[in-house]
């Protein structure tokens, strides 16, 4: 199979509703062929369709492709795209996407796993993930991206994780922007998570999986039954659905699971907007913020810290739609930022004139069509364009760059603040002393 190489109204929901698409793995936006409109690309939240519902030009730059003749015939009726990860072994992890899940969602449950099983050198079970990736393909992992919501009218019916539309939000979107808790809350983090710990991490008990990392699995038990000792998760006080819900994990054997989903959840700032619980995962969980769970719940905080980034280093893209400056550091009159903080790396889609705030991190950024800023703020920032150098006109203005690109509807009018580095196709430039200098 071709693959990518791995390197509104307000509506009251029960809890245990909230909850329900939060286990492990179990047995809103359209995007269409070039040509059509979102409207014919829609279908009945079920259905699937063996024609192509992706860009033609973002398949091939990410890898997006039509369901395989090889494959099992209910994903052919059930799915029309997706995209395969291959893992050090050389088989793949997939990821299917349903008819109304747009391009955009699919190459963010892609890169979400793609970070997630990233090496950090220097940590203790993260700085060589190949058995992680390759105890997921040898397992046949497969991440499932559903049409409609977890509320059982599209229940797979294939083995897989199941992560819903309006489940998976795209950077930039309203319900990104507005951290809209009751109708989209962003679960990617988590369910994709639940994908790499059951398929490739591990899990322990009757019912466990043992996978590539049986330490970590022992310290993320250990960390959770802490948790549980102390009432950090569940808290003391949550509802007996929550109770309920907590009985039926333990049965399957899934407390750990869900316990590591919500510390991921805090420590990445998606809960940190939420002014409706004390705590993260709708009050559940005794911390929001990652400054909370070094405090709150310092083995949870260790056993991030012994795995994961603590950046998220993957390109976020903006969507096309968002038009106005996307801040990446933290600011307390946009809550969106505590997530966007963690941000490294970010680019403007569509031709809107927005404009990218960077943050203290080294941060690479990417203009879009339009006429657009981009500020690198504190770190050593570059600025990427798609073209060749001689393709755009380059004026130095005092300590900022305005790069205007001869190609329509590629890079437009660009002007650079606080970035030190400006890469072209084949040419990188350092600016130093009011100066461009090519360096490579």
């Amino acid at each position: 199979m071709p693959t990518t190489k791995l390197i509104a109204p307000v509506f009251t929901f029960s809890m245990i509703a909230l909850l329900s698409g939060c286990g492990g793995a179990t047995s809103g936006n359209t995007s269409c062929a070039p040509g059509c409109s979102s409207s014919e690309a829609s279908s009945d939240s079920s259905s699937g369709s063996t024609e192509a519902c992706f860009d033609v030009k973002l398949g091939a730059e990410y890898g997006i492709k039509t369901i395989p003749s090889s494959a099992d015939a209910k994903l052919k009726a059930s799915f029309c795209k997706y995209i395969a990860i291959d893992a050090p072994n050389g088989k793949p992890i997939e990821i299917y996407a349903q008819s109304n899940i747009s391009d955009e969602q699919l190459i963010r449950a892609h890169n979400i796993l793609n970070f997630y099983l990233e090496s950090v050198p220097g940590t203790t079970y993260g700085a060589d993930k190949t058995g992680v990736a390759n105890a997921m393909a040898n397992n046949q992992a497969r991440m499932l991206l559903l049409n409609g919501s977890d509320d059982g009218t599209n229940d797979p019916t294939i083995d897989g994780q199941p992560l819903y539309d309006t489940e998976l939000i795209v950077e930039g979107t309203p319900a990104y922007i507005n951290n809209d808790y009751e109708n989209h809350r962003d679960a990617a983090f988590e369910e994709i998570l639940h994908l790499m710990h059951d398929y490739g991490i591990g899990t322990s008990g009757v019912t466990g999986t043992p996978g590539a990392l049986p330490g970590y699995t022992a310290a993320i038990d250990s960390a959770q039954q802490n948790a549980s000792t102390l009432s950090l998760w569940p808290t003391a006080g949550v509802d007996s659905d929550t109770l309920q819900w907590i009985e039926e994990l333990r049965k399957e054997g899934s407390l750990s699971q869900e316990y590591l989903a919500s510390v991921i959840d805090s420590y990445y700032g998606y809960w940190g907007a939420d002014t409706s619980n004390a705590g993260g995962m709708m009050g559940i969980y005794i911390a929001k913020t990652r400054a909370e769970v070094t405090v709150k719940d310092p083995m949870g905080a260790a056993i991030v810290a012994d795995y994961f980034n603590p950046v998220v280093t993957y390109r976020a893209r903006i969507v096309s739609a968002f038009q106005g400056d996307f801040l990446m550091a933290f600011d307390l009159s946009s809550p969106y930022t505590h997530k966007s903080q963690y941000l490294v790396n970010a680019q403007l889609t569509g031709s809107n004139d927005s404009n990218l705030l960077g943050n203290d991190h080294d941060n690479i950024l990417l203009s879009n069509a339009g006429t657009n800023t981009l500020d690198g703020k504190g770190g050593t920032d570059t600025a990427v364009f798609e073209g060749a150098y001689d393709e755009y006109s380059v004026s130095v203005l005092g300590t900022d760059v305005v790069v205007q690109d001869s190609v329509d509807g590629r890079n437009g009018v660009t002007t650079l603040v606080n970035i030190e580095k400006v890469t072209f196709a084949s040419s990188e430039y350092v600016f130093s002393n009011g100066e461009l200098v090519e360096s490579r």
